[in-house]
């Protein structure tokens, strides 16, 4: 494992995260763009925070343009935390671009039914204006901004973390 980046005025490090996960609300500004249209935009979202992991964004479903997405038939994962999650994909074109919990454990109830969108995986995913950088990693969907530093899980050789 590489060194913690110790943070900065103003950032957070992903090593000062818990395990398990913290849920919070956030009052910042929110967007996701596909095919130069906004997908998703919210100031009434969550993020969760899990060490050596950027926050993931969970975006309520009135915030998103659902008609762009459909539910992935049987494709599903566990998290130990959370629960069941189902994952969500493009109507047109099968890419799957986020995921939800329909059934959460009772710790993440605030977040039934939000969807969490891949950065890497969309045209672009913003947090106060700021493009939020992907993890690394396939698995993943932390965003990365100015204000978190890591090293973060996700890349070559990180596993074992």
């Amino acid at each position: 494992m590489r060194k913690r980046i110790k943070p900065k005025k103003g950032q957070e490090s992903v090593w000062d995260y818990p395990r398990p996960p913290r849920l919070e609300s956030t009052p910042k500004h929110l967007k996701v763009m596909w095919k130069g249209q906004v997908l998703a935009e919210t100031n009434g979202g969550f993020r969760v925070l899990e060490t050596s992991h950027p926050p993931v964004y969970y975006f309520p479903p009135s915030s998103i343009r659902m008609d762009v997405l459909e539910q992935v038939t049987g494709q599903r994962s566990f998290c130990e935390f959370k629960g069941v999650a189902n994952y969500w994909q493009t109507r047109e074109g099968q890419i799957v671009l986020a995921w939800s919990y329909p059934e959460p454990s009772s710790a993440f109830q605030s977040i039934q039914d939000y969807l969490a969108f891949y950065p890497s995986r969309v045209e672009a995913c913003y947090v106060d204006g700021e493009l939020a950088l992907a993890q690394e990693g396939d698995f993943y969907g932390g965003w990365i901004t100015k204000d978190i530093v890591g090293p973060f899980k996700g890349g070559l050789g990180t596993w074992g973390w």
